[in-house]
Protein backbone atom coordinates (compact mmCIF):
# COMPACT_ATOMS: atom_id res chain seq x y z
CA UNK A 1 0.00 0.00 0.00
CA UNK A 2 1.38 3.40 -1.01
CA UNK A 3 2.12 5.60 1.98
CA UNK A 4 0.52 9.06 1.98
CA UNK A 5 1.32 10.13 5.57
CA UNK A 6 4.75 11.44 6.55
CA UNK A 7 5.21 9.74 9.92
CA UNK A 8 7.96 12.13 11.05
CA UNK A 9 5.81 15.14 10.24
CA UNK A 10 2.82 13.53 11.99
CA UNK A 11 4.95 13.13 15.13
CA UNK A 12 6.31 16.67 14.84
CA UNK A 13 2.79 18.10 14.56
CA UNK A 14 1.71 16.26 17.70
CA UNK A 15 4.81 17.25 19.65
CA UNK A 16 4.33 20.90 18.72
CA UNK A 17 0.71 20.75 19.88
CA UNK A 18 1.84 19.25 23.19
CA UNK A 19 4.36 22.07 23.65
CA UNK A 20 1.77 24.74 22.82
CA UNK A 21 -0.70 23.18 25.29
CA UNK A 22 -3.48 25.60 24.30
CA UNK A 23 -6.38 25.55 26.76
CA UNK A 24 -9.59 24.31 25.16
CA UNK A 25 -7.95 23.08 21.96
CA UNK A 26 -8.94 19.52 22.87
CA UNK A 27 -12.69 20.19 22.49
CA UNK A 28 -13.11 17.55 19.76
CA UNK A 29 -11.34 14.95 21.88
CA UNK A 30 -13.54 15.86 24.86
CA UNK A 31 -16.63 15.41 22.68
CA UNK A 32 -15.42 12.04 21.42
CA UNK A 33 -14.48 10.80 24.90
CA UNK A 34 -17.93 11.66 26.25
CA UNK A 35 -19.46 9.64 23.42
CA UNK A 36 -17.04 6.78 24.11
CA UNK A 37 -18.02 6.60 27.78
CA UNK A 38 -21.72 6.58 26.85
CA UNK A 39 -21.19 3.74 24.37
CA UNK A 40 -19.27 1.58 26.82
CA UNK A 41 -21.74 2.31 29.62
CA UNK A 42 -24.55 0.97 27.42
CA UNK A 43 -22.65 -2.26 26.68
CA UNK A 44 -23.84 -5.22 28.74
CA UNK A 45 -20.25 -6.28 29.40
CA UNK A 46 -17.27 -5.51 31.57
CA UNK A 47 -13.74 -5.46 30.17
CA UNK A 48 -10.88 -6.61 32.38
CA UNK A 49 -8.03 -5.62 30.04
CA UNK A 50 -8.18 -2.57 27.78
CA UNK A 51 -5.84 -1.34 25.06
CA UNK A 52 -5.90 2.44 24.61
CA UNK A 53 -4.29 3.01 21.23
CA UNK A 54 -2.62 6.19 20.05
CA UNK A 55 -1.57 9.59 21.39
CA UNK A 56 -4.68 10.08 23.53
CA UNK A 57 -4.28 6.88 25.57
CA UNK A 58 -3.90 8.69 28.90
CA UNK A 59 -7.07 10.69 28.27
CA UNK A 60 -8.93 7.49 27.36
CA UNK A 61 -7.83 5.85 30.61
CA UNK A 62 -8.95 8.89 32.62
CA UNK A 63 -12.35 8.94 30.89
CA UNK A 64 -12.90 5.23 31.55
CA UNK A 65 -12.26 5.72 35.27
CA UNK A 66 -15.65 7.45 35.47
CA UNK A 67 -17.53 4.20 34.82
CA UNK A 68 -17.29 0.81 36.49
CA UNK A 69 -16.87 -1.14 33.27
CA UNK A 70 -13.14 -1.57 32.72
CA UNK A 71 -10.09 -2.89 34.49
CA UNK A 72 -6.43 -2.36 33.64
CA UNK A 73 -5.80 0.04 30.74
CA UNK A 74 -2.59 -0.40 28.73
CA UNK A 75 -1.36 2.47 26.54
CA UNK A 76 -0.07 1.28 23.16
CA UNK A 77 0.70 2.96 19.86
CA UNK A 78 1.47 2.32 16.22
CA UNK A 79 5.26 2.40 15.84
CA UNK A 80 7.16 3.41 12.72
CA UNK A 81 5.74 1.45 9.82
CA UNK A 82 2.31 1.35 11.49
CA UNK A 83 3.10 -1.70 13.64
CA UNK A 84 0.88 -2.00 16.71
CA UNK A 85 2.94 -2.46 19.85
CA UNK A 86 0.60 -4.97 21.51
CA UNK A 87 0.66 -8.76 22.04
CA UNK A 88 -1.94 -10.90 20.29
CA UNK A 89 -5.09 -11.96 22.20
CA UNK A 90 -4.15 -9.69 25.11
CA UNK A 91 -7.23 -7.49 25.59
CA UNK A 92 -11.02 -7.58 25.96
CA UNK A 93 -11.45 -4.04 24.61
CA UNK A 94 -9.37 -1.95 22.19
CA UNK A 95 -10.00 1.78 21.78
CA UNK A 96 -8.63 4.16 19.15
CA UNK A 97 -9.55 7.84 19.40
CA UNK A 98 -9.00 10.29 16.54
CA UNK A 99 -5.90 8.43 15.36
CA UNK A 100 -6.57 5.96 12.54
CA UNK A 101 -6.94 8.63 9.84
CA UNK A 102 -3.20 9.30 10.17
CA UNK A 103 -2.18 5.67 9.73
CA UNK A 104 -0.95 4.74 6.27
CA UNK A 105 -2.26 1.17 6.25
CA UNK A 106 -5.70 1.39 7.86
CA UNK A 107 -6.80 -2.14 6.78
CA UNK A 108 -3.59 -3.57 8.23
CA UNK A 109 -4.00 -1.54 11.42
CA UNK A 110 -7.50 -2.92 11.93
CA UNK A 111 -6.26 -6.48 11.41
CA UNK A 112 -3.59 -5.90 14.06
CA UNK A 113 -6.18 -4.53 16.48
CA UNK A 114 -8.42 -7.58 15.91
CA UNK A 115 -5.48 -9.90 16.56
CA UNK A 116 -4.72 -8.06 19.80
CA UNK A 117 -8.22 -8.85 21.06
CA UNK A 118 -9.22 -12.00 22.87
CA UNK A 119 -12.09 -13.98 21.31
CA UNK A 120 -15.31 -11.95 21.65
CA UNK A 121 -13.31 -8.82 22.45
CA UNK A 122 -14.62 -5.44 21.30
CA UNK A 123 -12.97 -2.70 19.26
CA UNK A 124 -14.24 0.89 19.35
CA UNK A 125 -12.67 3.54 17.14
CA UNK A 126 -13.61 7.15 16.47
CA UNK A 127 -12.12 8.45 13.22
CA UNK A 128 -12.45 11.85 11.52
CA UNK A 129 -14.51 11.20 8.40
CA UNK A 130 -15.70 12.57 5.10
CA UNK A 131 -17.04 16.11 5.45
CA UNK A 132 -14.43 17.15 8.00
CA UNK A 133 -13.04 20.60 7.18
CA UNK A 134 -15.07 20.67 3.96
CA UNK A 135 -15.35 24.45 4.18
CA UNK A 136 -11.60 24.92 4.63
CA UNK A 137 -10.84 22.49 1.81
CA UNK A 138 -13.20 24.39 -0.49
CA UNK A 139 -11.74 27.78 0.42
CA UNK A 140 -8.11 26.65 0.18
CA UNK A 141 -8.68 25.04 -3.20
CA UNK A 142 -10.42 28.12 -4.57
CA UNK A 143 -7.78 30.47 -3.19
CA UNK A 144 -4.89 28.43 -4.53
CA UNK A 145 -6.44 28.24 -7.97
CA UNK A 146 -6.65 32.04 -7.98
CA UNK A 147 -3.24 32.77 -6.45
CA UNK A 148 -1.10 29.95 -7.84
CA UNK A 149 -3.09 28.55 -10.76
CA UNK A 150 -3.40 25.09 -9.20
CA UNK A 151 -4.22 23.36 -5.91
CA UNK A 152 -1.78 21.39 -3.75
CA UNK A 153 -2.78 18.63 -1.27
CA UNK A 154 -3.25 20.35 2.07
CA UNK A 155 -5.98 18.38 3.92
CA UNK A 156 -6.01 14.64 4.55
CA UNK A 157 -8.48 12.41 2.71
CA UNK A 158 -11.12 11.01 5.07
CA UNK A 159 -13.16 7.80 4.97
CA UNK A 160 -16.96 7.72 4.95
CA UNK A 161 -19.35 5.38 6.77
CA UNK A 162 -19.51 2.93 3.88
CA UNK A 163 -15.71 2.77 3.72
CA UNK A 164 -15.59 2.11 7.47
CA UNK A 165 -18.06 -0.77 7.31
CA UNK A 166 -16.15 -2.38 4.46
CA UNK A 167 -12.84 -2.02 6.30
CA UNK A 168 -14.24 -3.72 9.40
CA UNK A 169 -15.47 -6.66 7.35
CA UNK A 170 -12.19 -6.87 5.46
CA UNK A 171 -10.27 -6.94 8.75
CA UNK A 172 -12.29 -9.95 9.93
CA UNK A 173 -14.41 -8.35 12.65
CA UNK A 174 -17.71 -9.99 13.55
CA UNK A 175 -20.90 -7.93 13.87
CA UNK A 176 -19.31 -4.78 12.38
CA UNK A 177 -21.12 -1.47 12.84
CA UNK A 178 -20.25 2.01 11.56
CA UNK A 179 -22.23 5.13 12.40
CA UNK A 180 -21.78 8.86 11.89
CA UNK A 181 -21.51 11.92 14.11
CA UNK A 182 -20.91 15.55 13.18
CA UNK A 183 -20.03 18.75 15.03
CA UNK A 184 -20.24 22.28 13.60
CA UNK A 185 -17.97 24.85 15.22
CA UNK A 186 -18.15 28.60 14.57
CA UNK A 187 -15.17 30.94 14.41
CA UNK A 188 -14.67 34.67 13.98
CA UNK A 189 -12.36 34.05 11.00
CA UNK A 190 -10.67 31.22 9.13
CA UNK A 191 -7.43 32.18 10.89
CA UNK A 192 -8.95 31.21 14.24
CA UNK A 193 -9.77 27.77 12.83
CA UNK A 194 -6.21 27.40 11.54
CA UNK A 195 -4.84 28.26 14.98
CA UNK A 196 -7.04 25.58 16.54
CA UNK A 197 -5.86 22.98 14.02
CA UNK A 198 -2.26 23.82 14.85
CA UNK A 199 -2.99 23.53 18.58
CA UNK A 200 -4.63 20.12 17.97
CA UNK A 201 -1.63 18.79 16.04
CA UNK A 202 -3.93 18.47 13.03
CA UNK A 203 -1.93 20.36 10.42
CA UNK A 204 -0.72 18.90 7.12
CA UNK A 205 1.22 15.63 7.42
CA UNK A 206 0.79 14.46 3.82
CA UNK A 207 3.93 13.29 2.04
CA UNK A 208 2.83 15.26 -1.03
CA UNK A 209 2.33 18.49 0.93
CA UNK A 210 4.03 21.70 -0.23
CA UNK A 211 7.42 22.00 1.47
CA UNK A 212 7.66 25.81 1.32
CA UNK A 213 6.06 28.35 3.64
CA UNK A 214 2.49 29.20 2.69
CA UNK A 215 2.33 32.55 0.95
CA UNK A 216 0.58 35.38 2.78
CA UNK A 217 -1.48 36.12 -0.32
CA UNK A 218 -2.83 32.56 -0.28
CA UNK A 219 -3.82 32.76 3.39
CA UNK A 220 -5.57 36.09 2.91
CA UNK A 221 -7.48 34.83 -0.14
CA UNK A 222 -8.45 31.66 1.75
CA UNK A 223 -9.87 33.72 4.62
CA UNK A 224 -11.72 35.98 2.18
CA UNK A 225 -13.32 33.06 0.31
CA UNK A 226 -14.14 31.31 3.58
CA UNK A 227 -16.02 34.39 4.82
CA UNK A 228 -17.74 34.79 1.46
CA UNK A 229 -18.87 31.17 1.10
CA UNK A 230 -19.23 29.76 4.61
CA UNK A 231 -20.31 32.58 6.95
CA UNK A 232 -23.55 32.89 8.90
CA UNK A 233 -25.62 36.06 8.98
CA UNK A 234 -23.57 37.41 11.90
CA UNK A 235 -20.34 37.12 9.90
CA UNK A 236 -18.89 34.18 11.82
CA UNK A 237 -17.71 31.20 9.77
CA UNK A 238 -18.58 27.52 10.13
CA UNK A 239 -16.23 24.54 10.35
CA UNK A 240 -17.56 20.99 10.10
CA UNK A 241 -15.93 18.10 11.96
CA UNK A 242 -17.41 14.71 11.08
CA UNK A 243 -16.64 11.38 12.72
CA UNK A 244 -17.31 7.76 11.96
CA UNK A 245 -17.59 5.40 14.92
CA UNK A 246 -16.38 1.89 14.11
CA UNK A 247 -17.16 -1.11 16.29
CA UNK A 248 -16.55 -4.79 15.78
CA UNK A 249 -15.95 -7.96 17.74
CA UNK A 250 -13.16 -10.48 17.53
CA UNK A 251 -14.84 -13.65 16.22
CA UNK A 252 -15.89 -16.27 18.75
CA UNK A 253 -17.99 -19.44 18.52
CA UNK A 254 -20.42 -18.08 21.12
CA UNK A 255 -21.52 -15.22 18.85
CA UNK A 256 -24.70 -15.35 16.72
CA UNK A 257 -23.91 -16.95 13.38
CA UNK A 258 -25.63 -16.28 10.04
CA UNK A 259 -27.51 -19.25 8.61
CA UNK A 260 -25.70 -21.19 5.91
CA UNK A 261 -27.24 -20.97 2.43
CA UNK A 262 -29.93 -23.63 2.05
CA UNK A 263 -30.29 -24.28 5.78
CA UNK A 264 -33.58 -22.42 6.25
CA UNK A 265 -36.59 -24.62 6.97
CA UNK A 266 -39.09 -22.18 5.45
CA UNK A 267 -38.97 -20.27 2.18
CA UNK A 268 -39.19 -16.48 2.06
CA UNK A 269 -42.50 -16.74 0.19
CA UNK A 270 -43.85 -18.98 2.92
CA UNK A 271 -42.72 -16.60 5.65
CA UNK A 272 -44.36 -13.64 3.92
CA UNK A 273 -47.62 -15.43 3.09
CA UNK A 274 -50.51 -13.83 5.05
CA UNK A 275 -52.04 -16.00 7.75
CA UNK A 276 -55.69 -17.02 7.32
CA UNK A 277 -58.03 -16.41 10.18
CA UNK A 278 -60.42 -19.24 11.03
Amino acid sequence: MRAIIDEKQRTANRMRAARLDVAGADFLLVHALEDLVDRIAMTARTFDRVLAIGPHAARVAHALSAIDKTGLVDAVAFDAGDTLNAPETSADLAISMLDLHEVNDVPGALVQIRRALRPDGLMLACVPSSGTLAELRDSLTGAEMMVAGGAAPRILPFMDVRDAGGLLQRAGFAMPVADHDSVTVRYDTAFDLMRDLRAMGATNSLIARPRHFTRRALLLETARLYAERHADSDGRVRATFSFVWMSGWAPDASQPQPLKPGSATRSLAEALRPKRSS
